[in-house]
């Protein structure tokens, strides 16, 4: 099964770009969204199901053009999670999961820290989240979390570890959380089948950022070490241009 994350920023924006073309090459089984900035009833997912992707979820953040996560499927799951049932998270729209037969799948999108009082609300939603994986793994061992992390875990992940060190996405704090996260059963299967390889995910839309390959990785499929056998394929997609961040990819044998 072969399974895409996407902050698309925009899913209108993206589908004005002809997201739904690129996506009809890629023949992905599972496509997560994040920042999907729309409700269901704000565009015509029926895109999306003349692609082959029959089953369509979103999750919107109660602001209006603001967050939200999705995830289109063109197998039935099981059952569908909206939230994560904490209120603060799920106001944002920011937790989606499908579950099937031999794993399941959570769209993910963590907030970003773009100043003191969104610090303190990522760190605080990072420290709640944990908890809640770690008791959701007892229930579903075989766990897939795909998304927008906002956070670059070593100095490889980022264009310029020095000078960006103190920059939100790149603090001790966030990335101490991340090998926390990682060392509590968790697997990036980007890192684990391409140890050496500097690529990202994510770059500005300031100073040319994506054409000088400025960029950061911030965008994992994160996957349950019951299923690290499991793991064919990761890779990066940085030909999609329909966003200020790129697809991942991950191939899972099920």
């Amino acid at each position: 099964m072969v399974l895409l994350s996407y902050n698309v920023n925009g899913i209108r924006a993206a589908l004005r770009k002809n997201l739904t073309d690129w996506l009809a090459n890629t023949q992905a089984d599972v496509v997560c969204f994040q920042e999907i900035k729309a409700t269901a009833d704000q565009f015509d997912d029926t895109v999306f199901k003349e692609l082959g992707y029959e089953y369509c979820y979103w999750y919107p953040a109660q602001k209006k053009g603001y967050s939200g996560v999705g995830i289109i499927s063109k197998k039935k799951p099981l059952n569908v999670a909206y939230g994560t049932g904490i209120d603060y998270m799920d106001a944002e729209g920011r937790n989606l999961r499908v579950d099937f037969e031999n794993f399941s799948v959570m769209s993910l999108y963590l907030p970003s820290g773009t100043n003191i009082a969104r610090l303190e609300h990522k760190l605080g939603y990072m420290d709640d989240f944990y908890t809640y994986v770690d008791q959701l793994k007892q229930e579903i061992p075989n766990l897939i979390i795909s998304g927008d992390y906002n956070i670059c875990h070593e100095p490889i992940d980022i264009h310029d570890p020095v000078r960006l060190k103190k920059v939100s996405g790149f603090l001790p704090v966030e990335r101490e959380w991340l090998s926390k996260f990682l060392n509590n059963g968790m697997i990036d299967s980007f890192r684990y089948l391409n140890p050496e390889r500097e690529e990202y995910s994510w770059w500005s839309y300031r100073a040319n950022a994506r054409a000088n390959n400025k960029g950061w990785r911030l965008d994992y499929h994160l996957v349950s070490e019951p299923l690290q056998q499991n793991i064919k394929r990761a890779v990066i997609l940085p030909e999609a241009k329909h966003s200020d961040h790129c697809p991942v990819l991950v191939e899972i044998d099920k």
